[in-house]
């Protein structure tokens, strides 16, 4: 189970005008992820790192069945879940911006789509929704045409082509104005055009 640490930087939380939380991958940390908010945020951020246990939110690939990554699935969504709710007694959801990268981009679109309200805008760069199949009776609310961004290769060997696709049909139909990008060949990381992408449609 997840111990709750956040690490934090940019405003204090009680003076901030905006916020976006950052969800590391499996085998990274806090302090990775972090250092992406330079790439986005200005002044006005607060900033959000939550750290999982061992640096993995759930052991198994997403793709497996869901009982075989509990209890550390529920563990790290009510993390997530915790987060933003403090947050939100300070910014209102419509200034939070979620974040994350491969494990930490599906735990983010995960999150977000089990609690669909109006958000900043939420940013997968390699991720999907979690699950062996995509269970829709677990998502509940409407995005209200939360910007969402998705990037992925064609060719991860962690997160398929499909479920990416999968996972953009249920947002729209969620009320989401969802973005996918899709690089031929692009291993599995982040890159520039990724962050130019999301700058021009979110910030």
């Amino acid at each position: 189970m997840h111990k709750y640490q956040i690490l934090e930087k940019g405003k204090p939380l009680i003076q901030a005008e905006n916020a976006i939380i950052l969800l590391h991958g499996r085998g990274a940390n806090a302090e990775d992820i972090i250092s992406l908010a330079d790439e986005f945020c200005d002044e006005t951020f607060y900033i959000a790192a939550p750290q999982a246990n061992n640096n993995a939110w759930y052991p198994y690939s997403f793709l497996s069945p869901e009982a075989r990554n509990e209890p550390w699935l529920s563990s790290a969504v009510q993390t997530i879940k915790r987060l933003l709710e403090e947050i939100s007694v300070h910014i209102p959801a419509e200034k939070i911006y979620i974040s994350g990268f491969s494990q930490g981009a599906c735990l983010a679109l995960e999150v977000c789509a089990r609690y669909a309200i109006k958000y900043a805008g939420i940013i997968a760069f390699s991720g999907g929704l979690i699950g062996e199949t995509i269970r829709t009776e677990k998502y509940r609310g409407n995005f209200e045409k939360t910007k969402v961004f998705i990037g992925n290769s064609d060719i991860d060997p962690h997160i398929p082509l499909i479920r990416c696709q999968e996972s953009v049909n249920l947002l729209k139909l969620m009320g989401a104005d969802v973005t996918l990008k899709i690089y031929p060949g692009m291993q599995h990381t982040i890159i520039p055009d990724e962050i130019e992408t999301v700058k021009d449609l979110m910030f």
